[in-house]
């Protein structure tokens, strides 16, 4: 019931080691480790942002208003992948393709919204992190 010796009368209280008191917690064996998310959801530091979404134009493919969208700017884009370009300045979460003579495009939901002057790839999404 007890881990440590009782104290005779009189000793040294700071010598004493505390008692627990009442039941041990059944989350005691994991009260040590700690969840570290950037190891599950950073695989490049240097090259991973934050960005927080705006807007509900990629609703099919889980991105929300307000979500956190985790970007790594280390990774090559391909067909099919969420990105973050800058669209004649402004960043611009979309679907990335390659199209016509290799050029970068971003595809809506709804479709080509038309070509715009200048677009750089910036990222790609690897996590969307919402609330429920």
């Amino acid at each position: 019931m007890f881990n440590q010796p009782p104290v005779r009368a009189g000793a040294d209280a700071s010598e004493q080691t505390p008692a627990a008191v009442g039941f041990p917690s059944p989350a005691e064996p994991f009260a040590e480790k700690v969840l570290n998310l950037n190891a599950h959801l950073v695989k490049h530091p240097a090259a991973t942002f934050f960005l927080w979404a705006k807007g509900d134009a990629l609703l099919e493919a889980g991105i929300h208003h307000g979500d956190l969208l985790i970007v790594d700017r280390s990774l090559e884009p391909a067909p099919g992948r969420v990105v973050i370009a800058v669209v004649e300045g402004e960043f611009v979460v979309g679907y990335f393709d390659r199209l016509k003579k290799r050029t970068p495009s971003l595809l809506s939901q709804n479709g080509p919204s038309g070509k715009p002057e200048s677009i750089e790839i910036w990222g790609v999404v690897t996590y969307v992190i919402h609330t429920l």
